[in-house]
């Protein structure tokens, strides 16, 4: 069967798509129990675990994880002696953040600007509605020529780290030739890409202490220590002047060598306001793929609405510290932990928590499955070669995949370009995207096959 008969099936089964990526996104599956229901999360987790059984696939289970939500798998049955790969993708998303920022609903599906809009549209929802239309193309225009194992995680975002744990106690599962993984994305819209790199990541819980109570500011104000001016001079530590970070002992220096990244169309794809500069140094691909990255993720203080002239006794932050590939996210916590300590202003008492921990990535690129990729890639985007490319989020299964199967090829891939506006408010994803994409892992899949 020719590319253009997977294309055209493709594109004939994308209002079904659309109706599928409407239902799943309804699902407010946020893998924080104590914002959102776990019902929800169940109700997804259901609805991939029928997807699944609807398109063939045996032994279709939901998986408790330690972390106390729930994976899918399902495994679909290749003709004898084929080799075996495992799609990925996620069910659970982010929380919606401020929903009044959102133009529509966050967990109603709406076509806007022929862009689809809504909650995991691109991340990672779309991913799995990718995964289904390859394998339906396939199915229609001559069969599914590989084993296939598909894995659906329910808490990637919360880097809580369940179905790592899973997949080490039950290293069988998910044993397979080549991984892909539709958790990225293209460097721009029309652009094929592949991510060949990820930065890992680490999240602590920070809590500086400097009274038994709150004070008048008026009383004691100028003496007594305030617990968030330290936690200030905390936070101001880890950036220097240029914004660069700056933790103790960690490397901050290391350079990109693939893909450029203009500063002009970052900017842009950052929505970066006008006047306002850039952080840090070198390039921008440097910044954001090869090297280190604080951000803080949340204070714990007064709100100014309703907030009392008092000296405050105690003070919360949640820092996230990415670190680049050749980086141990283990030796990253200990010295954001001591570095925190050390500039711990005052003699105050603080207290570091670790609440997440996912590795950096870095994948062969030489490797046959690439190659059947990038052949992929280019009939399902004419004109154009597939470009490989770093990404700065972290995807932590894919380190503990690589451990496990360090035979195994692992490819990434996705609907996360930068229009999609993952994790903030408007999310979307691009349907031509999820169209050619497609596309092109159904031919990946045969190109794969025929070696």
């Amino acid at each position: 069967m020719s590319s253009n008969s997977v294309a055209e099936t493709v594109a004939s089964l994308m209002p079904r798509a659309k109706e599928e990526l409407t239902e799943l996104v309804a699902f407010k599956s946020v893998a924080d129990f104590d914002q959102f229901p776990r019902s929800e999360s169940e109700g997804a987790a259901r609805w991939v675990a029928d997807a699944l059984r609807a398109e063939g696939f045996e032994d279709v289970a939901l998986l408790d994880t330690p972390d106390g939500t729930q994976s899918v798998y399902g495994c679909l049955p290749g003709p004898e002696g084929a080799k075996t790969v495992l799609l990925y993708a996620h069910y659970d998303v982010q929380p919606p953040l401020d929903e009044s920022g959102w133009l529509t609903p966050p967990f109603e599906l709406t076509e806007r600007d022929g862009r689809w809009y809504g909650r995991g549209a691109a991340d990672c929802k779309g991913g799995l509605i990718m995964h289904l239309l390859a394998l339906r193309a396939l199915k229609a225009t001559g069969g599914v020529p590989v084993r296939v194992k598909v894995i659906a995680e329910g808490s990637e975002e919360m880097g809580t780290g369940g179905l790592e744990r899973y997949a080490e106690a039950h290293p069988e599962l998910l044993e397979a030739d080549t991984i892909v993984i539709g958790d990225a994305g293209n460097f721009r819209v029309g652009l094929p890409t592949v991510t060949t790199t990820l930065r890992g990541m680490t999240m602590l819980r920070v809590q500086v202490d400097t009274l038994e109570g709150n004070l008048h500011s008026g009383q004691f104000g100028g003496a007594a220590p305030d617990a968030l001016g330290a936690l200030v001079r905390v936070l101001d530590s880890l950036r220097a002047e240029d914004g660069s970070t700056t933790v103790d002992g960690l490397t901050p220096d290391s350079a990109w060598d693939g893909l450029p990244y203009e500063e002009q169309q970052f900017r842009a794809d950052a929505k970066v306001l006008d006047g306002v500069e850039l952080i840090g140094s070198g390039s921008v691909a440097d910044r954001i793929w090869a090297r280190p990255a604080v951000t803080v993720l949340g204070i714990d203080c007064p709100p100014v609405v309703g907030a009392t002239p008092s000296v405050q006794s105690s003070a919360r932050a949640l820092i996230s510290l990415r670190v680049p590939p050749g980086v141990d996210a283990a030796e990253a916590t200990k010295l954001l932990q001591a570095h925190v300590e050390a500039h711990t202003p005052w003699g105050a008492r603080v207290r570091s928590e670790q609440v997440g921990q996912g590795q950096a990535f870095s994948a062969d690129t030489t490797s046959p499955a690439y190659g059947a990729m990038a052949r992929a890639m280019a009939e399902a985007y004419p004109g154009q070669e597939m470009q490989y490319a770093g990404q700065g989020g972290s995807i932590p299964l894919c380190n503990t995949l690589a451990a496990l199967y360090p035979q195994a090829e692992i490819l990434l891939i996705g609907l996360s370009e930068p229009e999609a506006q993952i994790h903030a408010v408007n999310e979307s994803v691009s349907p031509e995207e999820l169209e050619r994409l497609s596309v092109a892992e159904a031919l990946f899949l045969r190109n794969y096959a025929g070696g």
